[in-house]
């Protein structure tokens, strides 16, 4: 039986080490993005369910119907967009767009909100719209280098 000894965790001698160490540097600078993108997910997710959290579903339907569909846009952008960061900055206007909308929603949507659902909506809306200009932020970061 021959000796075959390998020298391991050492790639340089491999044909495509260069493309490798290329995606994995790619790979890495998303990540944070892919991160960032998760956080919406989890918002989606609360937004979709807050009415009924916290107690204004009954009282106020149309609130909770909004609230149910833009959660349910959210954490599906969130998905999609977490599945692939480096394509996913037209989309990340759109949850922008959803963050800001769960903001002004108890106004438009509602006559009369009561605290718990103002504080609820924009709470969570601005922590979307930090969240996509995060997501924003370090795509264009990544774009320059």
């Amino acid at each position: 039986m021959a000796d075959v000894s390998h020298r391991h965790g050492d790639i340089s001698g491999h044909p495509d080490a260069t493309e490798m160490r290329e995606r994995y540097a790619q790979i890495m600078q998303t990540r944070g993005v892919a991160a960032v993108e998760e956080l919406v997910i989890l918002a989606g997710v609360w937004i979709a369910v807050s009415a009924y959290t916290v107690h204004f579903a009954a009282a106020r339907p149309e609130l909770a119907i909004t609230n149910l569909v833009v959660g349910i846009a959210l954490a599906v952008l969130g998905l999609c967009t977490s599945m692939a960061p480096e394509r996913s900055q037209d989309l990340n206007f759109v949850v922008l767009l959803l963050g800001a909308w769960t903001i002004v929603a108890p106004w438009v949507v509602t006559r009369n909100p009561d605290t718990g659902m103002i504080l609820n909506n924009v709470i969570a809306g601005a922590c979307v719209c930090l969240f996509a200009l995060t997501a924003g932020g370090l795509l264009m970061s990544k774009r320059r280098t």
